[in-house]
């Protein structure tokens, strides 16, 4: 037993210390000195005074990159670098933050203190684990053992700096949280709002009810409209971009290739030469679920998120069975069930993509090639007509692109384009080679529009609609104070708004917490429901969306005795919530008052917008 332990040291080692990338990054050497007004040219970062250099943050960055790609995301694109750049930079923020508040606050840890940590409260990962389990439950005298007799010093110092870690913040949140208390009467409020129920009726005037003849806007109160919301009409940047694409979509010579080895892989996996597990880790373009022997888990046939040809080609196995070659729009998969339980299967797949091959991707390739050479990344316009008419290609439109939107080609995405369009490029400018699902493109920014407010005769109809918007309000609360009027004193609103011909709904029973549609987000129409006497109407009330009266028709009381039975239970779910909450919102004014510098453009400006 031990000695298997010993043997899965090296996988609960790359389990845990993906967990630690924080504390590498600080424990590294994070400068807290430099030169200058932001302490070197190397500084990334600074926060309330205390640096991140380069290398500390390259290293967190290429360690959210490795994440990225052990999940089976696919490629990283632009779009994706500079998301996952975000999370990066305010990750090691917090983590300078939480420090600062660690020295400020004396909190330490002590060596007795991780011990004890790493004996009786293991990592999620490991309690997960088939090897510390028992009967199918975590057996905490296993992890005792594996600690014991663990050699790798590695792994024990990763461990190590995984509770150095945790145990301040968890220190940290009791400190936050050691007065968060919920009494008995809140909680029964919470209770009653879950629980009490009413039915009422409701006369609503609502401004979409007016109709636009009704509501005229004369030009000049358009403009004067206009004038006054002009900064609500503000559009964001906008690129217009030309490209030349090099297509790279299989042939029938590539669809044959990935048939011939997907046949091969399945008379591997048939035969017994290998099994079925092995081949797909090995060979499956599934990374996901490739790095399981292919497992999808258990699968219904009728399964949203699969391609229909794949559940086609799923249907009739029997246990055991290996499918013939089934092409789904992601390539050529085998299919195996191992097990069947009701209307599920639970299912292994490998995946064949079909991919450009040999010969043509050798063409392919070659062109993409002179693409590169003779158009990516030059200043000068006409370098793109030039290669497109040595390439004898078109050159294209592509759609005008949306600061902070991806670019989208033949319905599908283009990756990167639209961060490089909007990093300081000059028109006339042409990207790198971009590799896209169905292209290699290189594009041109012909023209940038910056951010800014159109002209009114731009926009005209959007404002007027807007515009008239407001007008409907006005003329909705002049004809609900008219009904408020009129039915003042009504002992059945109902029947007297049936009377009028005026459409009076009858709504409920329903609780505080579940009203129906539509009064979600109407807090005072749904406070007045459950605050009047059954038979008791309120006055005109002026809502989120229009105008109202309602009439209490019923009330269901909550049961006391059934809140008193699972008070204790109710009181201890909230506190953890409402601990979570402090701790967010202590975390959020931490970053509100620090003083935070980001050089990532400066430091890592592009080279064609610095000059180079």
């Amino acid at each position: 037993m031990m000695r298997a332990m010993r043997q899965n040291a090296k996988w609960i080692f790359y389990i845990l210390a993906f967990a630690f990338i924080g504390w590498l990054v600080f424990d590294v050497g994070m400068g807290v000195t430099g030169r200058g007004q932001y302490g070197g040219a190397d500084v990334v970062l600074k926060v309330n005074g205390r640096a991140v250099h380069v290398p500390q943050y390259q290293q967190a960055l290429q360690a959210a990159y490795d994440q990225y790609r052990r999940q089976g995301a696919g490629p990283l694109t632009r779009e994706d670098e500079q998301q996952i750049s975000d999370q990066v930079v305010k990750q090691l923020v917090q983590q300078v933050l939480f420090e600062q508040e660690y020295r400020r606050l004396g909190i330490t840890v002590s060596d007795e203190e991780v011990i004890q940590a790493a004996r009786s409260s293991p990592p999620p990962e490991v309690m997960a684990a088939p090897e510390f389990q028992t009967n199918g439950q975590f057996d905490i005298s296993k992890w005792q053992r594996f600690l014991a007799s663990s050699s790798d010093p590695r792994f024990l110092e990763q461990l190590e700096a995984r509770y150095r870690d945790q145990i301040p913040q968890l220190k940290l949140a009791q400190y936050l949280t050691a007065d968060v208390y919920i009494s008995d009467p809140k909680l029964w409020r919470i209770y009653r709002d879950q629980h009490e129920a009413v039915t009422i009726a409701l006369l609503a005037m609502r401004p979409e009810q007016i109709a636009d003849a009704d509501a005229p806007v004369p030009d000049a109160e358009l403009e004067g409209y206009y004038r006054a919301h002009a900064a609500e009409f503000k559009r964001r940047a906008m690129a217009f971009l030309s490209f030349v694409a090099v297509p790279r979509v299989p042939d029938a010579a590539d669809s044959a290739a990935a048939r011939a080895r997907v046949r091969r892989l399945r008379v591997e996996a048939v035969q017994g030469l290998a099994k079925f597990e092995e081949v797909a880790k090995r060979e499956s373009a599934d990374s996901v679920s490739g790095a399981k022997g292919g497992d999808l888990g258990w699968i219904r046939p009728d399964a949203s998120g699969f391609d229909p040809l794949f559940l086609k080609g799923l249907k009739g196995l029997s246990p055991g069975q290996v499918s013939a070659p089934v092409l789904s729009s992601f390539g050529y998969h085998l299919i195996r069930v191992d097990a069947a339980r009701g209307d599920s299967v639970r299912v292994r797949h490998m995946l064949v993509p079909v991919v450009l091959q040999g010969a043509h991707l050798d063409a392919v390739d070659a062109r993409a090639d002179s693409l590169d050479r003779l158009a990516a990344e030059r200043t000068e316009p006409g370098a793109l007509d030039s290669a497109a008419h040595r390439l004898h290609l078109p050159v294209e439109r592509a759609p005008t692109l949306v600061d902070g939107e991806r670019l989208v080609l033949g319905g599908r995405a283009v990756p990167d384009v639209s961060v490089w369009a909007f990093e300081g490029r000059t028109p006339g400018e042409t990207s790198p080679v971009i590799e896209g699902p169905a292209a290699y493109y290189v594009f041109r920014l012909d023209s940038l529009t910056p951010e800014r407010v159109p002209p009114l005769a731009e926009i005209r109809d959007r404002v007027l609609e807007r515009a008239r918007a407001e007008r409907k309000k006005e003329i909705a609360r002049q004809r609900a104070e008219q009904l408020a009027s009129r039915f003042k004193g009504a002992k059945d609103l109902l029947q007297a708004g049936a009377a009028a011909g005026l459409p009076v709904e009858k709504l409920g029973p329903f609780t505080r917490v579940q009203p129906p549609a539509n009064l979600s987000g109407e807090p005072l129409v749904l406070g007045a429901g459950f605050g009047l006497r059954p038979g008791e109407t309120s006055g005109l009330l002026t809502g989120q969306r229009g105008y109202f009266l309602v009439q209490s028709l019923a009330r269901v009381p909550a049961d006391s005795a059934a809140w008193l039975k699972q008070r204790d239970a109710q009181r201890e779910a909230i506190l953890d919530q409402a601990r979570q909450a402090r701790m967010q919102a202590y975390v959020t004014a931490l970053r509100a008052q620090a003083k935070i510098v980001d050089r990532r453009k400066e430091v890592f400006r592009p080279q064609s917008a610095s000059g180079g």
